[in-house]
């Protein structure tokens, strides 16, 4: 088993953290620079940074903020929210991030997978994908979730892979703030599937719920945000427990 990453998400709104469930009824976490740089201090394996409402809203990223956060941390570091282009992720890349997170484009522009992985490496690209289950299948949404595709969530992960992806942040949306686990099922259907790492997001309520994960499914990192956020589960704490269940973490 190869080791594997625990990955604090800092979804930020009108530049603040903040944390809903499923999506919705969105509450304040605090000031993302203190909280990266908290988190970059404590053992997080890397961080992933989306600023949720950039797409919905047609604006860009907060440039600004990204390079703040750069200097504070000095762990691998992922950014997402209205990129469209190219050149949308060079500002990023060059301002300080690791990665780049697409989610809506890619599926409004599957191209932009291969332009981007292409410009910059397959390394440093990540599709996310945001799922809901309905009746008995898996589909992918965009916009924030507020819009269905009508495309298979399988279907998608083998295909953003083939384009040039390196890596899928894949979030239940059922599961999201719930709390109550992530989705297992799905979760390791597509990271089989596919020969790219899976970051799974979405339910996360405790040190149990990484544990069947990681022994369960054959993703290569789990994502949570508001047992981090409000230090329900500080990951100290997690990575340790993990240990006594012979997970190899970093």
């Amino acid at each position: 088993m190869l080791k594997k990453r625990i990955i604090p998400c800092l979804d930020i709104k009108d530049g603040r953290v903040v944390k809903g469930v499923q999506f919705l009824e969105l509450k304040d976490a605090g000031n993302p620079v203190e909280l990266a740089s908290f988190y970059s201090k404590n053992g997080a394996d890397e961080l992933v940074f989306l600023d949720i409402s950039a797409t919905l809203e047609k604006r860009k990223t907060l440039v600004e903020m990204v390079k703040q956060l750069s200097k504070e941390i000095n762990i691998p570091f992922t950014v997402g929210g209205g990129i469209n282009s190219v050149e949308d992720a060079r500002l990023l890349l060059e301002s300080g991030a690791d990665k780049i997170s697409i989610n809506s484009a890619a599926v409004l522009n599957p191209k932009l997978i291969t332009q981007i992985s292409d410009a910059f490496g397959s390394q440093s690209v990540v599709v996310a994908i945001d799922i809901k289950k309905i009746k008995n299948d898996w589909y992918v949404f965009i916009k924030g979730g507020t819009e269905t595709t009508g495309i298979l969530a399988m279907d998608w992960a083998r295909k953003v892979e083939e384009l040039g992806a390196g890596e899928i942040l894949l979030t239940s949306m059922d599961n999201d703030g719930s709390k109550t686990g992530f989705a297992l099922e799905i979760t390791n259907a597509i990271s089989e599937a596919i020969n790219i790492p899976v970051i799974a997001s979405g339910g996360a309520g405790n040190a149990e719920h990484f544990a069947d994960l990681f022994l369960q499914t054959e993703v290569s990192a789990g994502l949570a945000a508001s047992i981090f956020h409000f230090n329900e589960v500080p990951i100290p704490t997690l990575k340790n427990y993990l240990k006594t269940k012979n997970i190899p973490i970093r």
